[in-house]
């Protein structure tokens, strides 16, 4: 099937020791896509922010999680230093002659520091956090990505945020030859830019503001502790909290966006590895 004896997958870990759900979820779907698929693959997991390690380049596939606090303050950091440094590497073998090319998928918080490397669209906080199963919607470039294929229009995933990246810079975009997959809902009551939601970077890098990784059993986890009850009630209502927990039961929604969307991402990179 292949001349690789193993796809060899970094998982950059960027909670900076918090609890999350997000390394699990990668985690999952790496070991429902190697039994489905039949595929030698193994990861690595990487703590980037708590203990600055990063990986080197010699890695097939990189994914890169979400994590807690500003994208602006830690630049200047010691691991941020460390992590763009690879993400130049990264980016350098790709425009080489050489063919296996290395394919990253960025999340939330990553998502957000890649938009700040390359200038693509103001980064702010937001009035109040964002946490919850929301509709995404697509973009007509977005209607036509592979990645996002399978997926409805809107389609759902967990968006948890206190950070945005809003007003593309249109000119950056196509200077670099990016492309805005998606968007946030639209709130017509409210006069708020929409927050840039996916952006396909390069052939071989992808991101996106919400999580992908997500599965119902992770955001249960999280929504019947009382903190969080409280944090979703306070902010959206309690028929928005209930809401909520019966989209966790449809297959359609959380579920489907995981079973599809870095899949989707991993069916592209290992097809692409395999041809030599």
């Amino acid at each position: 099937m292949t001349n690789k004896p193993s796809i060899k997958v970094a998982i950059l870990d960027l909670y900076n020791g918090i609890e999350n759900e997000g390394i699990r979820g990668f985690k999952d779907i790496l070991q429902r896509y190697k039994t489905e698929q039949s595929v030698e693959l193994n990861y690595q997991i990487f703590d980037v922010r708590r203990n600055c390690e990063v990986p080197g380049p010699d890695f097939d596939i990189y994914l890169s999680s979400g994590g807690p606090g500003s994208p602006l303050d830690s630049e200047g950091d010691e691991w941020e230093k460390k992590y763009f440094g690879l993400i130049d590497q990264l980016e350098k073998h790709n425009t080489s002659d050489d063919p296996q090319k290395k394919y990253v998928f960025f999340v939330c918080h990553s998502f957000q520091l890649m938009c700040r490397k390359y200038k693509l669209g103001v980064i702010n906080e937001r009035r109040s956090a964002s946490f919850g199963i929301l509709p995404i919607h697509k973009t007509s470039a977005g209607k036509h990505e592979d990645i996002l294929k399978g997926l409805d229009d809107p389609f759902y995933a967990v968006d948890s945020r206190s950070w945005q990246v809003i007003h593309p810079n249109e000119k950056q975009f196509t200077d670099l030859g990016m492309q805005l997959l998606a968007i946030e809902k639209q709130r017509p009551h409210i006069d708020l830019p929409r927050a840039m939601m996916a952006i396909r970077y390069s052939d071989y890098f992808i991101g996106t503001q919400f999580h992908p990784e997500a599965d119902p059993k992770g955001m249960m986890s999280l929504l019947v502790k009382p903190d969080k009850k409280k944090e979703v009630v306070d902010e959206h209502g309690l028929d928005k909290y209930n809401q909520m927990l019966e989209l966790l039961h449809d297959a359609d929604k959380l579920q489907h966006t995981q079973n599809t969307m870095i899949p989707n991402f991993l069916d592209e990179a290992i097809g692409n590895l395999q041809v030599i």
